[in-house]
């Protein structure tokens, strides 16, 4: 199984995106749940996690903020995940947020709830992550925002990354 990553626009309200990683579950899921490994994959391509608090227990948040250029300047990306079920090593379901440096919440976009599905098979893990919004219409518009792109492009720093871990 090679790690090209699949989309799928499912129902009116779902993005779901499979990708295999060559690296143990287990190394997966730390990857995605640890600060001192998002700090170097989190994010597209030329971007940098810059803030990162996170508090793995269900009601726990985590705090984040992705710093890179865009449209020709410096920009900051702020979010705020809270933890919704921890199911380690293999089930995580969490509500996203566009958020602001204090944690406060954005009103004007739209809040996402995460599930990701970390599955041990041959070869290392798939990672799935079903994103449900709250209308199609919050699809398009987290689509419009260059979604699909920038998750490809976090994901292929995350198999970079795993590659540095798994020797």
């Amino acid at each position: 199984m090679t790690n090209k990553q699949t989309v799928e626009l499912r129902e009116e309200r779902e993005l779901v995106l499979a990708r295999h990683f060559a690296a143990p579950r287990q190394l997966v899921w730390d990857a995605y749940t640890n600060c001192a490994h998002l700090k170097h994959w989190w994010g597209p391509k030329g971007w940098e996690l810059t803030h990162c608090e996170l508090d793995l227990r269900e009601d726990g948040k985590w705090h984040y903020c992705m710093a890179g250029e865009y449209e020709g300047s410096r920009q900051e990306s702020w979010g705020l995940a809270t933890y919704d079920e921890i199911d380690a090593p293999s089930r995580l379901v969490y509500r996203d947020a566009f958020a602001d440096a204090e944690g406060n919440v954005h009103p004007d976009m739209p809040e996402m709830v995460i599930t990701v599905l970390f599955e041990a098979v041959d070869g290392g893990t798939l990672m799935t992550s079903i994103t449900e919004f709250v209308s199609a219409d919050a699809r398009q518009q987290v689509l419009d925002m260059g979604a699909e792109q920038g998750i490809r492009e976090t994901w292929d720093r995350l198999d970079d990354y795993l590659a540095t871990q798994n020797g």
